[in-house]
C-alpha cells in the first residue's frame, strides 16, 4: 500500500503569488525523493486563492522524511506556511 496525502493551502489576500513561487520552487526537488511516487499541486482558475496538493508516497515515512527536508523547509515552512490563512491535510492509504 502507498501513503497518499492531499493538502488544501489557502493563501491570505494577496499572498497568491507568494504561495505560488514556494509550490512552483518545491515540485520538482519534492518529485526527486526517495519514496515519492507522485507530487502534482493543482488549483480551480475560479478559486485563485486555493491550493491543492496530492502526493503519493512509498509508506509514511517518506512522507515524514519529505516534511523534514531543507526545500519544504526553505519552500513550504519559510516561505508559503507563514502567508497561509488556512492549510488542511488528510492522509490515506491506497487499496490494493
Amino acid at each position: 500500500m502507498a501513503y497518499v496525502v492531499k493538502a488544501t493551502w489557502t493563501a491570505e489576500p494577496g499572498k497568491e503569488p507568494v504561495v505560488l513561487d514556494a509550490i512552483e520552487k518545491l515540485t520538482p526537488v519534492s518529485r526527486q525523493e526517495p519514496g515519492n511516487r507522485f507530487y502534482q499541486a493543482y488549483r480551480d482558475p475560479a478559486e485563485p486563492s486555493v491550493f491543492h496538493l496530492f502526493e503519493i508516497y512509498d509508506d509514511e515515512e517518506a512522507y515524514t522524511a519529505h516534511g523534514a527536508s531543507t526545500h519544504f523547509a526553505e519552500y513550504g515552512h519559510g516561505q508559503a506556511i507563514p502567508v497561509l490563512a488556512k492549510r488542511e491535510r488528510a492522509f490515506y492509504e491506497t487499496i490494493g
